[in-house]
């Protein structure tokens, strides 16, 4: 069976649906499970704990007045997240999520006439629409540390007259970091022409230097970042775009919509949170770690994750294992055409990779 991606998956009508399609036995039953019978969710890079308790009493307390467009808030978050990273008002924009201004750059920035540098594998999102726009999609496998070979990304880039250049770091799926002298790089040494796009929808998780206060120098740098993982807000939607004002211009070209109240409200009060980064960094570091280490004493090794997810060589079929692991109620991600034998797997709550742990072992077991 072909794993979903996660576009395809979120057009499904729910996650009971979701996990039937998937094999779980008596996923779309009714009748009430215990937790060991409650499919663990392992598949979307999704927070487990959710949002931050401040940011749900937040969320509820503003429904009352949802009934206004509530404007002020969008600028209150705008002018804090400025503030937090050293930035300028005028270089920040809100969005719902990252993907819009994701999908916004592929728009506007790639044509049959500029072209996309990617890593290989990475977030699909912006090379699927580039592609489908007519652009020459080059993809630039990552180096075996996981980094992005960003020399390589900038012959690419000068090859194929790239207009947009798209680096995640951390990457997904890998949860590899490139270091920031080697972006440094990059920038310094890309074709003019070309803008690159930073996504640190994962930075939260990694002992990683940002580059987002570069955009108060530079042209031609958008950075991006994320309410949906480690501030767990991903059914809320809610994202920043930084870049200089032009950039920002040419990504609101494209229209505009008020922000939903809610997700405005539960962002000021993660922001507003001093040691929620630092406790579910530390958090995710702990689990993650245990679980790469135990997988590793079995001779499974992964790419090294700094983010809440990572990348498993399997050592046979990735989609058939997939599979095997939703039978028994573990759903892990995706494999790529470029890894067809390694696997992607949110880390979720200690409890939960207990469970994935046994599953793991149980179809290693049962395929031996």
């Amino acid at each position: 069976m072909t794993a979903p991606s996660r576009r395809s998956f979120l057009q499904l009508a729910g996650t009971g649906l979701a996990l039937a399609g998937l094999g779980v036995p008596g996923a779309a039953a009714a009748a009430p499970r215990t937790a060991a019978d409650t499919p663990v969710l392992l598949n979307f890079n999704e927070c487990p704990y959710g949002p931050a308790p401040a940011a749900q009493v937040a969320a509820r307390d503003i429904v009352a007045g949802s009934g206004r467009y509530l404007f002020g808030l969008a600028g209150e978050l705008r002018d804090l997240f400025a503030q937090q990273e050293g930035l300028g008002t005028a270089q920040v924009r809100l969005y719902p999520g990252s993907s819009e201004p994701l999908n916004r750059a592929a728009i506007l920035w790639t044509s049959s006439s500029a072209g996309l540098v990617v890593a290989d594998p990475t977030f699909e999102a912006l090379g699927d629409l580039a592609a489908a726009r007519g652009a020459t999609v080059a993809k630039i496998a990552l180096r075996a540390d996981g980094a992005h070979d960003v020399r390589a990304m900038a012959a690419a880039a000068a090859r194929i007259n790239a207009g947009l250049l798209y680096l995640c770091n951390p990457n997904n799926p890998t949860g590899s970091i490139t270091p920031a002298a080697d972006i440094a790089w990059l920038l310094a040494n890309k074709p003019a022409q070309t803008r690159v796009l930073v996504d640190e929808a994962y930075l939260q998780y990694s002992d990683q230097r940002s580059v987002i206060g570069q955009v108060m120098q530079r042209e031609d740098l958008i950075v991006l970042r994320t309410f949906s993982k480690l501030y767990g807000m991903a059914g809320l939607r809610l994202g920043v775009a930084a870049a200089h004002p032009d950039r920002l211009r040419e990504l609101a070209s494209l229209g505009d919509n008020p922000l939903p109240v809610t997700a405005l409200a539960a962002g000021l009060a993660s922001l507003r949170e001093p040691t929620l980064v630092a406790q579910r960094k530390a958090e995710n570091t702990r689990v993650r770690q245990a679980t790469v280490g135990w997988l590793g004493a079995r001779g499974f090794s992964c790419v090294p994750s700094e983010a809440n997810c990572f990348v498993v060589d399997v050592k046979r079929d990735g989609t058939a294992f997939i599979a095997a692991m939703a039978e028994r109620g573990v759903v892990i991600g995706r494999s790529w055409p470029i890894w067809p034998q390694r696997v992607r797997v949110t880390v979720g709550t200690e409890a939960e990779m207990a469970r994935f742990r046994d599953a793991f072992a149980a179809v290693v077991d049962a395929s031996s």
